[in-house]
């Protein structure tokens, strides 16, 4: 096992460039992280009625997640135990079995292996089914509508890994009528390690003036004025670090900033904004008034007001696969959900103006670490690190300003915690990060 000490220094703000494209590394990472953290597998409204399935990946390992007769959600390794073929090939649909195309094995909704072709004749009724479930997903839970999967019954609960990201994810998520997904979901492949998207999209506002500068002025974006980088207002937004290695970046009344005729979307949001004001309070409200690029740990991020929400699956150390749905709220009228779909495809779809931007970069982020004398170095991500500190009203680490790295800092904090191989109860008892400062 590598020594994370080694490779994450200055409190998350230096990161070894290894970590990026070393085999080794990226196995402990499977291990230490992907077996180990609450991973997101769909949205509830993905799966309305019992027999709804749909197959995704955590980590590497394929699965199953299908709403039971019940009503409750359980998922399952897509992989038949007799000789390891693929059971479910389809990306969703209804079923009432899954059953392996090699020798005809069925198995429930839940998993349970339920037929077994010749049994009695070739088995001689001797096989123990309970044996030859599929591998269960140790524990499935549901927050606001947001399904996670983890493989290790010992981690926390999913509300307590999401912590204090869950306070401000409220903003738009505990909303009358909650909110959805729309799909299938876009998909692509992008030759870069999964974490640089991450990187990008939890704390990353420096490079939106200067790598979409032109995308932005296409769009007549209101954030235009950022191109090139010539200006900045430190207190155009802030940013946060949570505990468990989530955050985000927020812009100030910006939700509707990237849409290119917003008046639509500010309309709806000058009618809930109230709504949301009454129920969660002022801070909430201008959350949900502002534009957010955020990332859950390890590998789910999203940005709210564009309404993209993004999995970064990983394929190996230098490539992704890269899965794109738009996030609405319920409520909305048809026209203004139809807008956000659009809207996105356009941005941060597939073939998105932003998209390939950040793409291009992300590869060239991962690739120039192929150099035997470049994979020795190091990475710098200390921006704003002398004026973070602790909010008299918000929770986490909040950073002046919205470009800086402190979201970055703390999901390498989180990242060396879990790859160090100490347990959740070791983790939770370690003390905090915490700057002796604070942030107004």
């Amino acid at each position: 096992m590598k020594d994370v000490t080694k490779l994450i220094l200055e409190d998350g703000a230096v990161q070894d460039r290894r970590i990026y494209w070393d085999q080794d590394i990226y196995e402990q990472e499977l291990e230490q992280i992907f077996a180990r953290a609450w991973l997101f597998l769909a949205h509830e409204s993905q799966l309305p009625k019992p027999g709804d399935f749909l197959t995704t990946r955590m980590g590497e390992d394929n699965v199953i997640v299908a709403r039971q007769p019940d009503g409750s959600i359980k998922a399952f390794i897509n992989s038949c135990p007799h000789r390891g073929n693929v059971v479910c090939h389809a990306d969703s649909g209804n079923a009432r079995s899954f059953t392996c195309a090699y020798h005809g094995w069925a198995f429930g909704l839940d998993g349970d292996l339920v037929t077994v072709p010749l049994e009695h004749d070739t088995y001689y009724d001797a096989i123990e089914r309970p044996r030859y479930a599929m591998h269960p997903v140790a524990k499935v839970e549901s927050y606001k509508g947001l399904v996670f999967g983890t493989f290790d019954a010992s981690a926390p609960s999913l509300r307590d890994y999401l912590g204090d990201m869950a306070w401000y994810m409220d903003s738009f998520l505990d909303v009358p009528g909650g909110v959805e997904l729309l799909g299938p979901p876009m998909k692509s492949i992008l030759n870069c390690n999964w974490k640089v998207p991450v990187e990008n999209f939890i704390a990353d506002g420096y490079h939106v003036g200067w790598a979409h500068a032109a995308a932005l002025k296409a769009i007549e974006s209101p954030l235009s004025p950022l191109a090139g980088n010539q200006a900045y207002d430190v207190n155009t937004g802030l940013q946060v670090a949570t505990r468990g290695g989530h955050g985000f970046g927020v812009i100030w009344d910006a939700a509707a900033a990237i849409h290119p005729d917003g008046a639509l979307y500010r309309d709806w949001i000058a009618q809930r904004e109230p709504l949301v004001r009454e129920h969660l309070g002022e801070w909430r409200a201008r959350f949900y008034n502002g534009h957010w690029d955020a990332s859950i740990f390890p590998n789910c991020s999203f940005l709210y007001g564009t309404n993209t929400w993004k999995l970064w699956l990983p394929a190996g150390p230098h490539n992704i696969e890269v899965w794109t749905w738009t996030l609405v709220e319920k409520d909305m009228p048809e026209a203004l959900k139809q807008m956000m779909v659009a809207t996105n495809m356009m941005t941060f779809g597939t073939a998105g103006m932003l998209e390939t931007d950040d793409g291009e970069n992300m590869e060239q982020c991962t690739g120039s670490n192929r150099g035997w004398v470049t994979r020795r170095g190091k990475l710098y991500s200390g921006m704003g690190q002398v004026r973070e500190g602790t909010h008299p009203e918000l929770p986490g680490i909040v950073g002046k300003g919205i470009v800086c790295e402190t979201s970055n800092r703390g999901f390498y904090r989180r990242w060396a915690e879990l790859m160090s191989g100490r347990s959740w109860e070791e983790i939770a008892r370690e003390p905090h990060y915490a700057p002796n400062r604070q942030v107004a």
